[in-house]
């Protein structure tokens, strides 16, 4: 009897798949909160001790979608993995990171359940927030890797970066460090802030100002990095060739991103804005990522064309 095979074109669908659902769980993560629907549900994992599925309210309802969706992601995730093992060329790298997504989203169901379970502790909120951070930042890497033609059955010889400017190099990474703290201190202004998930969950005990100038300090140190990286690239033929695109993409995300930020903040917090702005702020790890990942790259990379 024949054994199953998966081309690399068809693994790619899949993993993109898996991406698109892994950043619409966290939209609509970002909705359950926003929307007070965060105790919609009093149990978990059923909705309520009567109820698997309760719709009876729209906070139950926004919840019950939430939670239902979680099953579209970890269906998305295992298909990934058992179709990582049937690729052919065999691929170790993608094994490994499709399994790191199967574990990240173990951890993110987990979590779920002690928000629930903890009347939606600020920290474990965070946590959960974080954690689907790390699972985009996974799947991202998986679909890039995914994109790449390897011909080895493990993956190809380690080569050098095309990008070999120190300056450039080091301002990327201070870019992407920034970003990451821009994430985390925006979970920190949202924990002390008006949108906790219900009007009577626990508040992080923190001046909303003070956090919300630490948040909008370290977007606006990393907007300044990539304008100063921006003026070295373009003077080094290079760096320019191989960082314009993702760079120039990167800078108008994160000042589209500042901008919206303050917009809300000085509108009062509404929730229609805060949502886009969450929804922006992963599209922004994202380009910071980019940016790192397009450095990375060696002279020649082989990839999957559309």
């Amino acid at each position: 009897m024949p054994t199953l095979t998966v081309s690399p074109r068809i693994y790619l669908r899949v993993v993109q798949m898996a991406f698109a659902s892994l950043y619409l769980i966290i939209i609509t993560g970002s909705l359950v909160r926003l929307t007070g629907s965060g105790l919609g549900c009093a149990d978990w994992p059923r909705c309520s001790e009567s109820k698997f599925v309760d719709v009876s309210n729209s906070h139950a309802a926004i919840e019950q979608v939430n939670r239902l969706f979680t099953g579209v992601v970890a269906a998305s995730v295992i298909l990934a993995v058992m179709l990582s093992l049937r690729l052919r060329p065999k691929r170790r790298d993608l094994v490994g990171m499709s399994f790191g997504l199967v574990l990240g989203v173990l951890v993110q169901v987990i979590l779920g359940g002690l928000v629930v379970l903890t009347g939606l502790n600020p920290f474990f909120n965070i946590a959960h927030f974080l954690v689907s951070i790390f699972l985009i930042t996974n799947a991202y890497l998986l679909l890039q890797h995914a994109k790449i033609v390897k011909t080895s059955e493990n993956v190809l010889p380690r080569q050098d970066p095309a990008l070999t400017n120190r300056k450039v190099i080091l301002l990327i990474r201070s870019v992407l460090i920034m970003i990451g703290l821009a994430i985390v201190t925006g979970t920190v202004v949202t924990g002390s802030g008006p949108h906790a998930g219900d009007e009577n969950a626990q508040r992080i005990d923190l001046a909303i100002n003070l956090v919300v100038k630490i948040h909008s300090g370290s977007v606006l140190l990393s907007i300044l990095l990539s304008i100063i990286l921006l003026i070295i690239a373009r003077r080094d033929r290079k760096s320019w060739q191989i960082m314009a695109s993702s760079l120039q993409r990167f800078i108008c995300v994160a000042v589209f991103q500042g901008l919206l930020g303050y917009v809300q903040y000085f509108a009062g917090i509404p929730v229609y804005l805060v949502a886009v702005h969450v929804a922006i702020s992963v599209v922004v790890w994202l380009s910071a990522l980019s940016l790192y990942w397009q450095s990375r790259l060696p002279e020649q990379t082989s990839s999957v064309l559309d």
